[in-house]
């Protein structure tokens, strides 16, 4: 019977050797939560399994789009629903295992569906944010519980609420009401995170940082500048911001060191309080012990 797991935790943490491990042990294909790894050419920036590492096992959601091309939570979706049915034709399971939360909160989730905007609301709207402030009053008179958490200077989320309004006539709350998101994952999933003591975590943030520069990150973001220019939005990545930095003169080596090591201790930080405040009932063990647990659980 197929069956589906997720393993999450915080970069640096040793998902990927976990995940091969329990891929080859469950018969199983692995669907990157990467929000880096879906693109070409960024290997040493986003820590991407290498194909020596994959040891075989097929990857998804690795590889997929040039960096100037788009690939966000949509997209992850699709390649959610290319894995499962991979999974199923080849009698296989899968594990869904990586960092970024907010893609697998998508899939046990769902998203919010928001209506098609016309160009003529386009219009009618960005002539009513001239006066920031009577776009934020009309909202307020129309729907005051939905506004009391957008701060009147609010442009991006004003400009979305009246969107709204403006298309469909009604409230944003009396919106999102009659158009609940739907999970993508049906049946409930089981998630498990590797537990790391900060110190611990830190300590192998900083080897990797180590061997990021030493595998020679910096002549990747050359070769990345050089071919997909600064605009890409994947070019201001932990990794690739820095080194840039560090090719303009603005940092030298041992900057370039520390400020990766402190960038990626602080997304770190991030996706531990988001793993804890977005899934409920998540196994969490240690890495040594992590892979016995889910293979006597599953």
């Amino acid at each position: 019977m197929y069956k589906e797991l997720a393993l999450i935790a915080p970069t640096a943490s040793g998902k990927t050797a976990v995940s091969i491990n329990l891929a080859h042990k469950l018969n199983a294909v692995i669907l990157s939560l990467d929000s880096l790894a879906v693109y070409k050419y960024i290997d040493i920036a986003s820590a991407k399994p290498s194909l020596e590492e994959r040891d075989g096992i097929i990857h998804f959601g690795v590889d997929n789009v040039l960096p100037n091309q788009q690939f966000d939570v949509i997209e992850f979706i699709d390649e959610y629903k290319r894995a499962k049915e991979y999974a199923i034709q080849h009698d296989k399971n899968l594990i869904i295992v990586g960092g970024t939360g907010f893609y697998l909160k998508a899939l046990v989730d769902g998203l919010s569906v928001t209506p098609k905007i016309s160009i003529d609301t386009v219009n009618k709207v960005q002539q009513k944010l001239l006066n920031l402030d009577d776009a934020y009053q009309e909202l307020n008179q129309v729907d005051s519980n939905y506004m009391k958490n957008i701060s009147k200077n609010d442009k991006y989320r004003i400009e979305k609420a009246l969107s709204i309004y403006t298309q469909t006539g009604m409230s944003p709350t009396d919106f999102f009401n009659f158009n609940q998101p739907k999970p993508i994952i049906i049946n409930n999933i089981n998630i498990y995170e590797i537990k790391t003591e900060v110190d611990v975590l830190r300590k192998r943030i900083e080897k990797r940082t180590i061997q990021m520069i030493n595998n020679g990150i910096i002549d990747e973001v050359i070769y990345l500048e050089k071919e997909f220019t600064r605009e890409p939005s994947c070019m201001g990545s932990i990794g690739i911001y820095e080194t840039l930095d560090y090719l303009d003169g603005k940092i030298n080596k041992d900057q370039l060191k520390e400020q990766i090591f402190i960038h990626t201790s602080q997304l770190a930080k991030r996706q531990r309080t988001f793993n804890k405040s977005q899934f409920k009932n998540i196994y969490a063990y240690s890495l040594e012990n992590i892979e016995k647990k889910i293979l006597s659980m599953v």
